[in-house]
């Protein structure tokens, strides 16, 4: 569903009030109605700080933000996937932690998303100044056309007389004083100390054996993509030689870092955030990378998480060149051959002789990558983990395990693997040769990495802002199991047909791309598969029939849209273009009586 509407026409509804449990933070302890920001521009921008795509917005509004100071207000609207990030500390840590620099309102129970009916992480909701909303966005990709609705917001209303400027609500918190801020990996050295990517200073620190005294910091510690800076690093490894490869994430590139002569080189990626239809193969230097978050070296070459597009991506030093090796960015929870597995946000890589352990966040999974005996290929396989919205902190069997969100991964001596629990602030215990997970500890805070060093294992604990060194006990901890379900509440729809509507306009002055065929694209799958008997697959419409089957009373709808929008200029033979994406996994319930239509709005308002 697209068309290309004027200023003139464009439809208005009121906007809701803005409401959170959870109250304001970035404004100096002052709260805000939609009243009090009547004469400026708001977008709302509904995040939780687990989704990397969330990430990703946050990055693309910054030149926005600057730019259009005086007239835009931008406000966080936190509302959380995981009950970790429903707690309030959680989200004033990520606000500092991600450098968000705008206000946010914690709408922990979700009061507010339900009010705009918002149905996916990210999404941006355009208000005008009359406290009308103008546009919605769901998924990257959206700054350019929003900012060229913000301006022709700014000329409309100041013609009206309706448009206020002046400084904005942002009231920036106190800098705290500690060595280390949000770290997020960590190696040792060949000399023996710690070397530790201290993401939200946008450095590495060297660390002595004693996990605390600092014998250097590398680079600036101002965000930047230059010969000595860094964008929040996060993942590093050893390469044979002794150089370190640094998963240099914001800026979607991979640095190598040389702890001898202090040289800072870039291998592989341009410093853009790859996009779907961009090579996926080829010299490292010359193809885009998608916030890259762990590296690890294993089958002769570099593997690294590519968390950005949920995919596995090689970098082979000796060749100097990356390419795809496993998922095919559908988010999810999918094993079997390399190229057809599906992940969600992969975070933490391990080597384990013939394994390669990964920690994939966001369905609260230990995954493994191993050779098929078959094929001789690699295949993907789960250890641990179901899906996209179960997790919590159960112990016991690994069929029925429960992580929350975990972001690292640490092979042990014995052929088990600790892993990073990073929500459930824990650190756990799988063994292949058992299949039982346990908790080796508690009460750390976000633990985000650990490693092995001789008996202990030293835990980056990235919310207390350190390492923390701990014997391996002998003895798992005892945790009374918790088990969740994202908060979500279920979509009725009625049984047998249902029309699925994706909902896009293209930005003003823009048109759909179709110069080298179908600007769009749709893809559908179910959880179950079965819940689904007809419309699954991919194409090119955005509107499909799908048929729900006799039989599955609930499940989740997985629906990922792109359409790609250039500038409608006749005389420019190369006009700039933009590609616009979101996946979303509904929830739904088949209940008679319930909706026999879907509408997903990936860009625009529907009618």
């Amino acid at each position: 569903m697209n068309d290309a509407s004027p200023v003139s026409r464009r439809a208005r509804v009121r906007a809701p009030e803005l409401v959170g449990k959870g109250g304001w933070l970035n404004t100096g302890g002052t709260s805000y109605s939609l009243a009090d920001l009547r004469g400026r521009i708001v977008i709302l921008d509904f995040w939780t700080f687990a989704c990397i795509n969330c990430l990703h917005v946050l990055d693309e509004l910054r030149e926005l933000e600057e730019k259009h100071r005086d007239t835009v207000v931008i406000i966080g609207v936190h509302s959380p996937k995981f009950v970790h990030e429903a707690e309030h500390r959680a989200v004033v840590d990520a606000v500092e932690r991600y450098e968000v620099h705008h206000p946010v309102l914690d709408d922990p129970e979700m009061v507010t998303w339900k009010q705009y009916a918002v149905r996916a992480w990210p999404t941006l909701v355009v208000v005008d100044p009359e406290g009308y909303v103008v546009a919605q966005h769901a998924g990257e990709g959206h700054a350019h056309a929003i900012e060229k609705l913000v301006e022709e917001l700014e000329a409309e209303h100041s013609a009206k007389g309706t448009l206020r400027r002046g400084d904005g609500p942002y009231v920036p918190p106190e800098p705290v004083a500690t060595d280390l801020r949000f770290p997020g990996k960590a190696l040792v050295l060949e000399s023996g100390n710690f070397l530790v990517s201290d993401s939200t200073r946008h450095q590495l620190v060297e660390l002595e054996p004693d996990g605390e005294t600092v014998v250097r910091r590398i680079g600036t510690g101002t965000r930047g993509f230059g010969p000595d800076s860094f964008s929040e690093p996060q993942g590093l490894a050893l390469l044979p030689g002794g150089k370190v490869i640094v998963a240099d994430t914001v800026n979607h590139a991979l640095r190598t870092y040389d702890p001898v002569s202090g040289v800072i080189e870039t291998v592989a990626g341009t410093g853009k955030q790859w996009w779907q239809g961009s090579p996926t193969s080829g010299p490292a230097r010359e193809v885009d990378l998608s916030s890259p978050w762990d590296v690890a070296w294993w089958a002769d070459r570099v593997w690294i998480a590519m968390a950005g597009v949920h995919q596995l991506w090689t970098y082979d030093p000796a060749t100097g060149t990356v390419q795809v090796a496993a998922g095919t960015t559908n988010e999810g929870l999918v094993d079997g051959p390399a190229a057809e597995a599906w992940f969600a946000q992969p975070s933490g890589l391990a080597a384990a002789g013939d394994r390669l352990w990964i920690a994939d966040s966001e369905t609260s999974a230990l995954r493994y990558v191993e050779r098929d005996a078959d094929t001789g290929g690699f295949a993907i396989r789960t250890a641990v983990g179901t899906g996209l919205f179960d997790f919590g902190h159960r112990d016991g069997a690994a069929e029925q395990a429960l992580l929350q969100h975990p972001l690292g991964v640490t092979a042990l001596p014995d052929g088990s693997v600790a892993v990073s629990d990073t929500y459930n602030h824990a650190l756990r215990r799988f063994d292949p040769a058992t299949g039982e997970v346990t908790t080796l500890a508690t009460d750390l805070r976000e633990p985000s990495d650990a490693l092995l060093v001789g008996e202990d294992i030293v835990v980056v604990e990235s919310a207390r802002h350190r390492l923390t060194r701990l014997r391996l006990p002998e003895e798992a901890v005892r945790v009374e199991a918790v088990a969740h379900r994202t908060q979500r509440a279920a979509t009725e729809v009625g049984p047998g047909a249902l029309q699925l509507d994706i909902v896009f306009t293209a930005p003003s002055g823009q048109k759909l791309d179709t110069r080298y065929g179908p600007s769009t694209r749709l893809l559908v799958s179910a959880t179950p598969p079965e819940l689904l008997a007809e419309g699954g697959g991919a194409g090119t419409d955005l509107r499909r029939e799908l048929v729900l089957a006799d039989g599955v009373t609930e499940g989740v709808l997985h629906v990922s849209a792109m359409a790609a929008s250039c500038d409608d200029d006749p005389a420019n033979e190369y006009p700039a273009c933009h590609v616009h994406q979101q996946d979303w996994g509904v929830p739904v319930r088949l209940t008679e009586g319930g909706t026999s239509r879907l509408a997903l709005v990936l860009a625009g308002l529907d009618a």
